[in-house]
């Protein structure tokens, strides 16, 4: 059984057939939970929606950095009181874009939310893209909070830090992908109980589907990935990610 610890179900992208694939597809695929992310205001408020609806579907709440500048903690922590919201997040640094909002915004927008957790007492999602430096301090300006760097794109140096600070990494299909970079020896290196699997549906679909809209049903071509960077069987790969999952978010 595999746990999708990062997906977007309330994306336009899935408008035309979510509930047919949550109902009939994803069973069949054997996905057993998955977290349904926010990453805007609205984005959060919908996946708490998704949560009331699917037993199995859990949601975070929060602000991506592409969208700093609308962060709202009251209402964010409002929001954060539903009995389904596992996390914070996902929440982070992006510097991919050059006309995206300007640094000193995503970090205001960042510690807002990072103080959230920390007074609530909640994991976040962070997303991290080309600003590794900055994300690690700003990590490490928090002590007392724990988190995932998903879709983690980092060296192994990186990752090991993480991983001393109490900090999980969940892996994408761009594991699977020719140009993965380090992620093969990140993958093999890790502590087994710090390795989640994600999708990040609809977007960065594994090799074979390289290209397509994404969904959790292509979840076991990562974590065969997975499971040969490190030398054990497919089956032992999900049930361990599963409960990496299952402990990360406090799902029982």
């Amino acid at each position: 059984m595999y746990f999708d610890t990062h997906a977007h179900y309330d994306f336009p992208q899935f408008d035309k057939d979510r509930d047919a694939l949550l109902s009939e597809i994803l069973p069949e695929s054997g996905v057993e939970l998955i977290v349904n992310v926010g990453s805007s205001m609205e984005g959060s408020r919908r996946s708490l929606e998704l949560a009331e609806s699917w037993t199995r579907i859990y949601a975070t709440v929060g602000v991506h950095p592409s969208d700093a500048e609308s962060v709202d903690i009251a209402e964010l922590e409002r929001l954060a009181a539903h009995p389904k919201c596992v996390a914070i997040g996902e929440i982070g640094l992006d510097y991919h874009y050059a006309d995206g909002p300007a640094r000193d915004v995503q970090f205001d927008a960042l510690r807002s939310q990072m103080r959230l957790a920390q007074r609530l007492g909640k994991r976040v999602v962070f997303h991290n893209r080309e600003a590794h430096e900055d994300s690690l301090a700003i990590v490490r300006e928090f002590p007392d909070v724990c988190g995932v760097f998903h879709c983690y794109s980092g060296n192994l140096e990186l990752a090991m830090e993480l991983v001393g600070l109490g900090w999980y990494i969940s892996f994408t299909g761009v594991v699977t992908f020719k140009n993965a970079g380090a992620l093969p020896e990140v993958v093999a290196a890790l502590p087994p109980d710090r390795i989640m699997l994600e999708t990040d549906a609809p977007y960065l679909a594994p090799e074979p589907n390289r290209g397509k809209r994404n969904d959790s049903s292509n979840l076991r071509f990562i974590c065969e990935a997975i499971a040969r960077f490190r030398g054990i069987t497919p089956e032992s790969a999900a049930s361990l990610t599963l409960e990496n999952g299952k402990r990360f978010y406090g799902i029982a």
